[in-house]
C-alpha cells in the first residue's frame, strides 16, 4: 500500500505559526504524510511545528525551492555560500521536526535560468556544495536530500531522471536521492516507466503525484496506472504527495504559473485526488 501525502502548498505558500492547524487537518483528511514547504527557513517555526507533529502523530517531509539569494550555481561565491548555509539550515529544521527527507529544487535557485545549457562549472559548484550539505546531513542523522528534476521553464540544470541519478552518484555521499514529480515528468521524460527504472529503488527517494496541469490527480493526462505499476515493480516504499498551488499566491505564482482554479479549494483538489489515486492503486491489485 502506498503512503499518500499532501503538500502544505495546497493551503499556504509560507508555512507560519498560523498554519499549525494544517498538521492535524492533513491527518483528518486521510493523508499519511504532510509535505511542508519551507519558503523562508530563517523564520520557520520549527519548535512549534515539532510539538504539533508529536502531538498529532503524522509523518512529515520538507520541500524547498531555493531562493535567488541562495543559489549554489551562481557565479558570485557569496551567493553560493549563502546557498550552502540555507541547505544546512534546512537540515537543522528537519532534525528538529523529525523529518527524514529534504526535497525540491535544492541544486540551484528555483527559476534561475541563464539562457543556455548548464555548464561544467555550474555542475562542479553544485556538486561540491551539495556534497558538503549532504555530509552535514549525515552527521546530524538519517536524512535524505532528494533533488527534483523540473521542467525546462523552471531550471536549466536538472530536467530528467537520468541527469539526476548522475548528479547523486557524483555527490557520492550515499544519502542523495531523487524526487520524481509527475507534472514535470510528463513534460521532460520519454517514459514514466523508464524514469522510475533509471532511478530504481536505490535512488528514488520521494514522489509528487501531480496531474499534468496541476489539477486534480486522476483527471488529466498522467499515465497513473503505468506510473504506479513501475513504482511497485521497484518496491518503492516512500511517500507520494499531492502538490498544487493557489492562483492567489503572491511569491510563487511567477514560478509555478497557476492562473486559474482547478477546484473550488485546494483542499477539495487534494481530497478528490486522494480518492482517485487510491482507486487507481486498488485497481492494480
Amino acid at each position: 500500500m502506498f503512503r499518500f501525502g499532501v503538500a502544505s502548498l495546497i493551503w499556504t505558500e509560507d508555512f507560519t505559526e498560523k498554519d499549525l492547524p494544517l498538521i492535524e487537518k492533513a491527518k483528518e483528511l486521510g493523508f499519511d504524510v504532510l509535505d511542508i514547504n519551507v519558503a523562508h527557513p530563517e523564520r520557520f517555526p520549527a519548535e512549534k511545528v515539532s510539538d504539533q507533529i508529536k502531538e498529532i502523530g503524522i509523518e512529515v517531509v520538507t520541500t524547498i525551492g531555493m531562493p535567488q539569494d541562495s543559489n549554489i550555481i551562481h557565479p558570485d561565491p557569496e551567493i553560493r555560500k549563502q546557498g550552502l548555509n540555507t541547505l544546512k539550515k534546512m537540515v537543522d529544521i528537519n532534525v528538529e521536526i523529525g523529518s527524514k527527507i529534504i526535497a525540491g529544487v535544492i541544486y540551484a535557485s528555483w527559476g534561475y535560468i541563464t539562457g543556455k545549457p548548464r555548464t561544467e562549472e555550474e555542475w562542479r559548484w553544485s556538486v561540491e556544495n551539495m556534497r558538503e550539505a549532504a555530509e552535514y546531513a549525515k552527521s546530524k542523522g538519517d536524512i535524505i536530500l532528494a533533488v527534483e528534476p523540473v521542467n525546462r521553464f523552471e531550471t536549466h540544470f536538472l530536467n530528467i531522471a537520468e541527469d539526476a541519478v548522475k548528479y547523486c552518484k557524483e555527490v557520492g555521499t550515499g544519502n542523495m536521492k531523487i524526487l520524481l514529480d509527475a507534472f514535470h515528468m510528463i513534460r521532460e521524460e520519454m517514459s514514466f516507466t523508464d524514469a522510475v527504472n533509471i532511478c530504481g529503488k536505490e535512488y528514488l527517494g520521494y514522489v509528487h503525484v501531480c496531474e499534468n496541469n496541476r489539477g486534480i490527480p486522476g483527471t488529466g493526462l498522467v499515465p497513473w496506472r503505468e506510473f504506479f505499476t513501475a513504482l511497485k515493480n521497484i518496491d518503492y516504499d516512500g511517500p507520494l504527495s499531492i502538490e498544487s498551488f493557489d492562483p492567489g499566491f503572491e511569491e510563487l505564482n511567477r514560478l509555478c504559473a497557476i492562473w486559474r482554479n482547478f477546484a473550488d479549494t485546494g483542499e477539495e483538489l487534494a481530497v478528490q485526488g486522494l480518492k482517485n489515486l487510491k482507486e487507481i492503486e486498488k485497481s492494480l491489485a
